[in-house]
C-alpha cells in the first residue's frame, strides 16, 4: 500500500480514470483500422452533454510483447489534440495524414480527443 508504483495504486488509478470518463461505461464502441495487426484501436464516445460537450476517448492497445508502430486514420478529428488520460500529456494535433503512434510491448494509450488548441 505504501508503494506508489504498486499494482494496487495502478488499479485504483485505472478505476478513477474510468469513472471520470463516461464514454467507457455509456459510450458507443467504434473499432478503427490499424496498419498493424498486433495493435487494436477503438473509440468510445459518450452522448453529447446539455452544454454540447463530448466525451471522446481513443484507446490503442499493443498485443505484442515487442514495441509496435501503427498508423490510424483519425482525419475526421482533424485539429483535435489527443491528451493521454494517465499523465495528462498533450500529443500533437491530429491532421489529414494518418496518425503515427509507437507502443511499447504490451503497451497501451488511452486518449481524450480535445477540441481546444490550448
Amino acid at each position: 500500500m505504501s508503494s506508489p508504483s504498486s499494482l494496487l495504486h495502478w488499479t485504483r488509478r485505472m478505476i478513477e480514470i474510468r469513472k471520470q470518463n463516461p464514454a467507457f461505461g455509456l459510450g458507443s464502441y467504434d473499432e478503427l483500422q490499424s496498419s498493424n495487426p498486433a495493435v487494436l484501436a477503438f473509440l468510445r464516445e459518450a452522448p453529447l452533454t446539455k452544454e454540447g460537450g463530448d466525451d471522446l476517448v481513443l484507446c490503442v492497445h499493443n498485443f505484442s510483447r515487442f514495441a509496435q508502430p501503427t498508423e490510424l486514420d483519425l482525419s475526421r478529428f482533424c485539429g483535435r489534440h489527443p491528451v493521454e488520460l494517465f499523465g495528462g500529456v498533450r500529443f500533437p494535433a491530429i491532421g489529414e495524414l494518418p496518425y503515427l503512434l509507437t507502443l511499447a510491448g504490451h503497451g497501451f494509450y488511452w486518449f481524450r480527443l480535445r477540441r481546444e488548441a490550448g
